[in-house]
């Protein structure tokens, strides 16, 4: 769905990374309000998100009832979460909302009570959790199990890749810390192209800063997962080796969906550079 449906429009990862991640932090917190104390409105921003990462697609009034009974409290807590999520203002100052900002995007309606609009965490609200809420493990996967079909090639194959890589798959909290890996020094780590690999990521999604397709975004996220997962997590002084065993690496891809999509990006990667290298032999005197 493009973004422009959703009520709210965001770019690619390094939008993430230099304005949504930043101004997500000033305006709703860095930390976690389970860990630290904070203004009231941080902690109703973050209660939304936690909501949503944990149930999936609700209305401001699902929201609302997942942790309150009483009608009239459910009501009043309506409004609030409205508010919170399209933004208000106060005092003569404007105070952006999660959709503003492109944490929270509409997601159809519902017609239980009447049309009402559904609401649901944003790609880049995905990674704001990851970053700022604190998630245990299981939150973390229930979340994925949540949103399987706007990650379909990550948490769509959550389950799968667990199985088989174990802990390494909640790499995602470091690309929720704005960490691309897209760094020079990751060539000197692995003996994987995993620096060339990312530097054509960057390249092939880099006319999206101010607006993505989120099935785009979803690969550009995807192909960021399962090529780090090359990048080794602790490094030994003695020699270069690789987080998850290469074997374990080859076996994600016996899923042949997973195998076709993945190395279509490495080729168009490999076609990419060669033209590169055609037009600087050109220049050879």
């Amino acid at each position: 769905m493009p973004s422009s449906d959703q009520g709210t429009f965001y770019g690619n990862l390094h939008a993430y990374k230099m304005y949504t991640r930043p101004m997500a932090q000033r305006t709703f917190g860095t930390i976690s309000f389970r860990k630290k104390s904070g203004p009231k409105h941080h902690e109703n921003i973050q209660t939304i998100l936690e909501i949503l990462a944990l149930n999936g697609t609700l209305t401001t009034w699902g929201m609302a009832k997942t942790h309150l009974r009483d009608t009239t409290n459910i009501r009043s807590k309506e409004k609030e979460y409205r508010r919170l999520l399209l933004g208000r203002s106060s005092r003569g100052k404007h105070l952006p909302g999660l959709m503003e900002i492109g944490l929270v995007v509409k997601d159809g309606k519902s017609m239980l009570k009447g049309p009402a609009d559904q609401y649901r965490l944003s790609l880049h609200g995905i990674l704001y959790c990851l970053d700022v809420l604190d998630m245990t493990d299981k939150q973390i996967d229930q979340m994925a199990e949540k949103y399987s079909n706007v990650l379909p090639m990550v948490f769509g194959k959550w389950q799968y890749l667990k199985n088989i890589i174990g802990n390494e798959i909640y790499r995602l909290k470091i690309l929720a810390g704005g960490l691309f890996m897209d760094n020079i020094q990751i060539a000197n780590i692995t003996k994987f192209p995993v620096y060339e690999l990312m530097t054509y990521l960057n390249i092939k999604y880099q006319n999206n800063f101010e607006q993505i397709d989120e099935n785009d975004l979803a690969n550009q996220i995807s192909y960021w997962f399962y090529t780090t997962l090359l990048v080794p997590s602790k490094l030994k002084n003695t020699s270069k080796h690789n987080s998850i065993d290469t074997r374990q690496w080859k076996n994600i891809f016996k899923d042949s969906s997973l195998k076709v999509w993945y190395y279509r990006f490495v080729d168009e990667a490999i076609n990419f550079y060669e033209l590169k290298f055609k037009t600087i032999k050109k220049l050879q005197i």
